[in-house]
């Protein structure tokens, strides 16, 4: 090749070679100031359920957990003809893979077909990470008046079932009852939860799966009553030992006095291994509208009757969740409505001696809010799904998320 031709292919190649590398330093230098890209703000807030979507009418009754992937489940009831407690109501589901902030697409998990499924109550076995689901159901013809006056039949009535998913939240098998074996035959009325349950970590029972309860019961024959009325309403508990294959009645708050009516329950397992229960009173004599007691046995007996926990008295009567948050010195975590006479102002109470003691840290909102349930997301924030609306109590369900930082003691 001529000296010439030799000189200018070669300025062609270093010129090529030039280029290229130019190219990949642009690429990999760092983008003007005026043209960058600034990062996402951290979600806060999102809404799974919104009413009038998706062919309901209402959404109600919040229950979440995290599997142990991650992956954030929120359960709620989908009530086709309306806000109503009876009729056809379906338990639905979203997932969530971020935490919180997104969520996919609708599922149903057990269908009602024109009856009522509800109230559920979901934990993970922590032996194989299942999900394990337990709910209530009733015929979607009768109302919980009727129930408890005795007006039904046994398959009309309140019935519980169990279903489980194996693939983080994405299937779960058909609904199997276990009536039988936690409802007492003098029980009418039935409600499991409603919110998550739990997994026990540690203790002689450690594994097992316990379903916080509430249940009615017929009155004495010479009571004059017909059941319908609040003071024979009593919590109870349910657990398994096998990851919900079999269940075994717990305890059973049997007083019927009528000052303390123990309804719709939540627990938690403490540091110390013990479990703290905490229900909602129905209209008991006793001043205050939250009710709580202690098993030192996991769920077999409780340590105490039920006791007015007077520092949640702003608390209305509604359902409510507790958390044991998790990590060293980590508050016990309680939930609910903040106004006593009204349900409005969601807002998280903090207690830092097992629930002897609770103060409220921190108000959500002062928009109308009812059901709730919290759940860890990880070491440092915590979530809550909950029931709210600017002009109705039930026009969304919102999961929020909550930094723990946010929920330390005011001073």
């Amino acid at each position: 090749m001529p000296r010439t031709s030799r000189l200018t292919a070669f300025a062609a190649a270093t010129a090529l070679a030039v280029a290229t590398a130019l190219a990949a330093l642009a690429a990999v230098a760092p983008t003007p100031a005026s043209a960058a890209v600034a990062p996402s703000p951290p979600c806060t807030s999102s809404v799974p359920y919104a009413k009038d979507t998706d062919g309901y009418d209402t959404y109600r009754i919040p229950a979440t957990l995290r599997t142990r992937t991650g992956t954030v489940l929120a359960f709620a009831e989908g009530r086709v003809g309306g806000a109503g407690d009876t009729g056809n109501i379906d338990v639905v589901l979203r997932r969530s893979t971020d935490g919180g902030c997104t969520w996919g697409p609708l599922s149903v998990v057990a269908a009602g077909n024109g009856d009522t499924r509800g109230n559920p109550a979901p934990v993970v076995d922590p032996r194989t990470g299942k999900v394990v689901l337990v709910t209530s159901y009733n015929s979607g013809a009768v109302t919980e008046a009727q129930i408890m006056r005795g007006e039904v039949t046994p398959e009309q009535s309140r019935r519980v079932f169990v279903q489980t998913s194996r693939d983080d939240g994405r299937t779960f098998s058909s609904p199997r009852e276990i009536t039988a074996t936690i409802k007492l035959p003098q029980w009418r009325w039935y409600a499991t939860g409603p919110g998550h349950a739990i997994a026990l970590t540690r203790g002689p029972h450690a594994g097992r799966l316990v379903v916080p309860a509430n249940h009615s019961t017929t009155p004495p024959a010479d009571s004059g009553h017909t059941g319908q009325e609040p003071r024979y309403y009593g919590a109870h508990a349910l657990h398994s030992d096998d990851g919900g294959r079999t269940w075994t009645l717990g305890f059973v708050e049997d007083a019927y006095g009528g000052a303390v009516n123990a309804n719709e329950s939540t627990v938690a397992q403490l540091p110390d291994g013990r479990l703290y229960f905490n229900s909602r009173d129905q209209h008991g004599t006793s001043i205050g509208n939250r009710l709580d007691t202690y098993s030192s046995d996991g769920g077999h007996t409780v340590d105490r009757s039920y006791q007015v926990q007077s520092d949640l008295n702003d608390v209305p009567v509604v359902q409510g969740s507790v958390l044991q948050a998790a990590g060293w010195r980590a508050p016990l975590l309680f939930s609910g409505p903040s106004v006593p006479t009204a349900r409005r102002s969601m807002a998280i109470w903090r207690s830092d001696d097992a629930g002897v003691s609770f103060t409220k840290v921190k108000t959500l909102s002062t928009q109308r809010a009812a059901y709730s349930d919290l759940v860890q997301l990880d070491r440092r924030k915590i979530g809550i799904l909950y029931e709210t609306g600017a002009s109705g109590t039930y026009d969304t369900i919102e999961f929020r998320r909550v930094p723990l930082r946010e929920l330390r003691e005011p001073r």
